[in-house]
């Protein structure tokens, strides 16, 4: 181990999925917190409809068209609405299959969908995906998952070959490292992003608790990119202060409101604390996401995306660029690099004790 010296450091890993020790959890389940597995996914979940038109033994096409989605925050139901959007269009391309078939479950412990928006919103957003035949099981999750079949705590087997693992997120494995004080695995950060106890050592991000001052209290920023992006700019901000001599300044952000597509004309959004559903939170949601690029072309492309999608539909052709991944989420997050708190230690140590 190399130690390089700093005078102002900053601390932003991130944050890698959230998993539990789920018997066969990190070999089958697949994740959506990239790019890189949203483009795996896509192909894989085409790719199940590619084979089930193929088979003829029925168990096995039923198997294929049961897609098990976990998490009923915003990943998890996002991911769920919009893909079983794309299959559902996709399904009139294969003769052999019936849309019926298909069927979409989305798994989560809590007892309700969307509890960040509110009773009323949740249920809004349920009875969209119910109608358009996503089934739900709350209050329970996966017992076990192999390669054909998820079975769920109430006892109940899901014949599947696809699991989406949304069950929110953890902090990066090397603040567990740092042998700073953490905060449900982040570590903890003041208002003015430093770390105490650590000169020069600042934190932002996933990986950082930082107390939510527009709340009060005991609160902390989620981990969001909401929060994550304006803690970037006033940790860059305190940073040139503390260079100049000047006073570092809290970070301080009023959440604005949540969004959720749930593709086509569905979605929720709660701006400004006023609860919308169909067409109006549908425009308030893409209005976010397009203020959320960082650059006019990116805001170009993607409404020119949006248009030709809305007027030719959706394109099913695989792009197979994933294909080599093995899909897992240790393989997309890398969490193997991460050293343990234990071979830190014994890097740390003394060439000569160590022998």
């Amino acid at each position: 181990m190399i130690a390089e010296p700093y005078d102002q450091l900053v601390l932003a890993a991130g944050s890698t999925t959230r998993t539990f020790d789920i018997p066969g959890l990190k070999e089958h389940a697949r994740g959506m917190k990239s790019l890189a597995e949203a483009a795996w996914l896509r192909d894989h979940v085409i790719a199940q409809l590619d084979i089930a038109a193929a088979t003829s033994d029925e168990a096995d096409r039923a198997a294929r068209l049961q897609f098990v989605v976990v998490g009923g925050g915003y990943a998890g139901t996002e991911t769920a609405a919009c893909l079983q959007r794309l299959t559902s269009a996709a399904v009139r391309r294969y003769p052999r299959l019936d849309r019926a078939q298909i069927k979409w479950h989305l798994v989560d412990v809590a007892p309700r969908l969307l509890p960040e928006l509110g009773e009323k919103l949740g249920e809004k957003a349920m009875a969209m995906l119910r109608y358009r035949g996503i089934e739900f099981s709350l209050g329970t999750s996966v017992a076990s998952v192999d390669a054909t079949c998820v079975k769920l705590t109430d006892g109940r087997t899901l014949p599947s070959h696809t699991l989406i693992w949304t069950a929110g997120v953890a902090a990066s494995p090397l603040v567990a490292t740092l042998g700073a004080e953490t905060v449900r695995g982040r570590l903890v950060a003041t208002p003015q992003l430093t770390v105490p106890g650590f000169d020069g050592l600042f934190a932002a991000g996933d990986a950082a608790a930082v107390p939510d001052l527009a709340k009060g209290g005991d609160a902390m920023c989620p981990p969001t990119a909401q929060h994550a992006q304006r803690q970037g700019k006033a940790l860059a901000s305190n940073i040139i202060a503390r260079l100049r001599g000047m006073p570092l300044k809290p970070y301080i952000h009023k959440d604005l409101g949540l969004v959720v597509d749930l593709g086509g004309r569905d979605a929720v959004s709660k701006p400004l604390g006023m609860e919308l559903h169909g067409l109006p939170a549908q425009a308030v949601a893409r209005g976010y996401h397009l203020l959320a690029l960082p650059t006019m072309t990116a805001r170009t492309r993607v409404v020119t995306n949006w248009t030709l999608n809305a007027v030719a539909g959706d394109d099913f052709v695989r792009t197979d660029f994933q294909s080599r991944r093995a899909g897992t989420l240790q393989d997309f997050e890398n969490t193997s690099v991460y050293l343990t708190p234990d071979q830190v230690r014994e890097h740390s140590r003394p060439l000569a004790a160590r022998s």
